[in-house]
């Protein structure tokens, strides 16, 4: 078994604090340092025709692809490519009216140095994210983002960590600054995210749910009870609803109401459907978000409510089963 002597329960604690300090108070002096050339950044992403190419080495590239996700899910087209992969054909992918955003420390990586040129002679803009302020990288770049940092939370000033955090950060600052200026909200989000818990309750309207047609358990006023029964029992939705002649829902009667009656001993074969049903029923519009309903079954304490057009006119019911099923709640 590997014995780590060094290692000791304070040690660990005062290395891991030491190591977030660093990070902080990297974080805490980028912000500074942004000036004109980042407000520039912003002014040419949102002119651009083309996407955001994002390029990186090593760290760098993972950072990079994370830059390029958070980019595209927030209004700005753009993807990653690996320079070593560029060098090799996956430069195509790369058109004039594209921006390229390269990512890298000390701005001296030979992969993304080795196609500068080509990027250059196409009329591709390069900004650069770089701690390396005199570096080849920053000197053929369009625009420069300040990414320097102190020193690396590596308690050898070696591994890649305060840097990467640095990247991370000003590359999330980039995109809510895009975010901002091109208005993006939360709708626009929620379609880029469909699958997500968001997507569900920001693309998910009542009607996408709502049990209709033939599924909806209509009656009458004058349907005897214990056929209201029958008709609730077919259509498995836990209660029935009154529909008058103008396709408007007049009252509702639900399972929970069937077994008050009865705990009250009533009678119910001489009743009728008319003479039982609890008038004003909570309706929602169907082209309402379905997380609406939701909120209206919360806020009245009930598990289901009626879906109506614009003329309020039953449509379909939506219940809270429904809801967890589309895993809107």
């Amino acid at each position: 078994m590997t014995t780590h002597a060094a290692l000791t329960h304070s040690r660990a604690l005062d290395v891991a604090r030491a190591a977030l300090q660093v990070e902080a108070d990297a974080l805490l002096a980028l912000g500074p340092r942004l000036g004109e050339s980042f407000e520039q950044v912003v002014r040419k992403i949102l002119d651009c025709s083309g996407r955001v190419v994002v390029m990186g080495m090593g760290k760098s590239g993972h950072v990079g692809r994370k830059i390029a996700a958070t980019l595209a899910s927030t209004g700005t087209p753009a993807f990653f490519v690996h320079p070593g992969e560029a060098s090799h054909g996956d430069l195509g992918m790369v058109t004039p009216g594209d921006i390229v955003l390269a990512l890298s420390n000390s701005g001296e990586s030979d992969e993304l140095n080795a196609i500068i040129p080509v990027l250059k002679r196409q009329g591709v803009m390069l900004i650069s994210m770089t701690g390396g302020l005199s570096s080849s990288l920053a000197r053929h770049s369009d625009f420069v983002i300040d990414s320097r940092v102190a020193q690396e939370a590596c308690p050898l000033n070696l591994a890649p960590t305060a840097s990467t955090t640095a990247q991370i950060a000003l590359g999330d600052a980039l995109a809510v600054a895009l975010l901002d200026a091109r208005g993006f909200r939360a709708e626009d989000f929620a379609r880029s995210h469909p699958g997500g818990s968001l997507g569900r309750r920001l693309l998910t309207h009542v009607r996408d749910l709502m049990r209709g047609g033939d599924a909806l358990p209509r009656v009458n006023a004058e349907l005897p009870l214990l056929d209201m029964m029958r008709v609730m029992s077919d259509k498995g939705l836990g209660c029935a609803v009154l529909v008058g002649a103008d396709g408007k829902a007049e009252g509702i009667f639900t399972d929970g109401d069937l077994r008050r009656l009865i705990e009250r001993g009533s009678d119910l074969r001489g009743l009728t459907a008319g003479e039982v049903m609890h008038p004003n029923p909570r309706t929602v519009a169907a082209d309402a978000l379905a997380v609406d309903a939701a909120d209206l079954m919360e806020q009245a304490r009930i598990t289901l409510v009626l879906a109506v057009d614009d003329e309020q006119r039953l449509v379909g019911a939506i219940s809270i089963n429904d809801l967890m099923r589309a895993k809107v709640i």
